[in-house]
């Protein structure tokens, strides 16, 4: 296909929704400074970096990694990035709250060339923030990707005060939401978030219009042979990548023409090899590591032939939009606001319920008729919410909240 992930946003320049607005974004990332340009380690920051060019001007914000090398993500030209004090983990909060101070400090500056403010959280520094453009008149609009009390559970299940401390900034996340416009990830957190001022649910998406794959050449995927399961996501608790190597044994005990590959790093990764191991599978199994949003991992959508999506919690995660732009069937486990926005797009299955997730699987398999009805209507889904569309529509609620 040949594109790189820091050429997403220059696709976007023709449309400009809010020319005169100068939008700073914060989100608790490390960011690195490459010459003039901004790098991330995640992948949403390329969502981020294509509102670029619906403003007069974008400015990130978020620590500045002490580390050398670029990171993963070039956010793309013109993006400017206000750099805090770094800290490893708000999970430690001994070791981020020295640098909250400096942090609020830094922030009330930037704010003199800033009109509007979009702020990632839950997250202490979120809120304080708020209160800061508020008390300057910049306009304030909060943003939700996640259930942060469900992933902090999930997470830390042994940590009852930092569930305690998740649940408060919820809390107050969504009183300050009564009061400024929010943005939300999923039908579940718009629920959540009902009673704000004004929300608008997203999707995010890093499909462009032209990485759509059209259904009947999709459809021309050959299922008599060996079937590759993909698996894309983070290697942590939260995303239980253990019920993989569960899933993948029940595949393979009949006919052995499964094979697994797995896109993803973290904390897990030595216990998910452990565990294909103990159930007889690591020869079936690829893990590839972190396999950044590019060339690369398109490729591995579009020459799969399921992908499997385990997690305990979502909001909506964004490996199903680039599944679906793939052509690839999903199945997906039925949490956040996976169902209230797919609908009958992907096989929703009970989390944790290996059994489920292979009986699902082998469906798609065995129906060609159901694997019609998945890529058409993944294809729908994945047309309606390309990057393109998507920041726009938040392009235009951040310049009229």
């Amino acid at each position: 296909m040949g594109r790189r992930p820091g050429a997403l946003a220059g696709r976007l320049s023709r449309v400009r929704l809010t020319e005169s607005v100068r939008l700073a974004v914060y989100t608790d990332y490390a960011y690195h400074r490459v010459g003039d340009e901004v790098h991330a380690e995640r992948a949403f920051a390329l969502f981020l970096g294509a509102l670029r060019h619906h403003f007069d001007r974008l400015v990130l914000v978020g620590r500045l990694s002490p580390q050398g090398g670029d990171g993963r993500y070039p956010v793309g030209a013109g993006v400017e990035l206000v750099g805090l004090p770094f800290y490893p983990k708000l999970s430690h909060p001994l070791q981020a709250l020295p640098s909250f101070g400096r942090s609020l400090a830094i922030f009330w500056r930037s704010l003199a060339d800033i009109d509007c403010v979009w702020l990632l959280g839950p997250h202490p520094l979120a809120l304080v923030f708020a209160l800061l453009a508020l008390i300057r008149r910049r306009r304030v609009v909060l943003g939700v990707r996640q259930d942060l009390p469900l992933y902090v559970r999930t997470r830390h299940p042994n940590r009852p005060r930092l569930w305690l401390a998740a649940w408060l900034l919820e809390r107050a996340f969504r009183f300050l939401g009564m009061f400024v416009s929010v943005i939300v990830v999923g039908p579940e957190l718009a629920w959540h978030y009902r009673r704000s001022r004004t929300v608008l649910e997203i999707a995010v998406s890093l499909v462009g219009e032209r990485d759509l794959v059209k259904p009947d050449a999709a459809l021309e995927r050959a299922y008599d042979g060996e079937l590759r399961v993909l698996a894309v996501g983070r290697l942590e608790e939260e995303k239980n990548p253990l019920l993989l190597a569960d899933v993948l044994e029940r595949l393979n005990r009949e006919v052995p023409r499964w094979r697994l590959l797995v896109c993803g790093e973290g904390e897990l990764s030595g216990e998910l090899e452990a565990r294909l191991t103990e159930r007889g599978q690591r020869d079936r199994t690829e893990l590839l590591g972190y396999v950044a949003f590019g060339e690369e991992l398109i490729g591995l959508y579009r020459s799969s032939h399921l992908l499997l999506h385990t997690s305990w919690t979502e909001g909506f995660p964004a490996v199903l939009p680039e599944a679906f732009a793939a052509g690839l069937p999903v199945v997906a486990a039925d949490v956040g606001g996976i169902a209230g926005a797919v609908g009958d797009a992907a096989l929703l299955v009970p989390p944790g319920d290996a059994g489920a997730a292979a009986l699902a699987a082998q469906s798609v398999v065995g129906d060609e008729h159901l694997r019609a009805r998945l890529v058409r209507a993944g294809h729908e889904y994945a047309r309606s919410h390309t990057i393109e569309a998507e920041t726009s529509r938040v392009a235009g609620f951040l310049g009229g909240a």
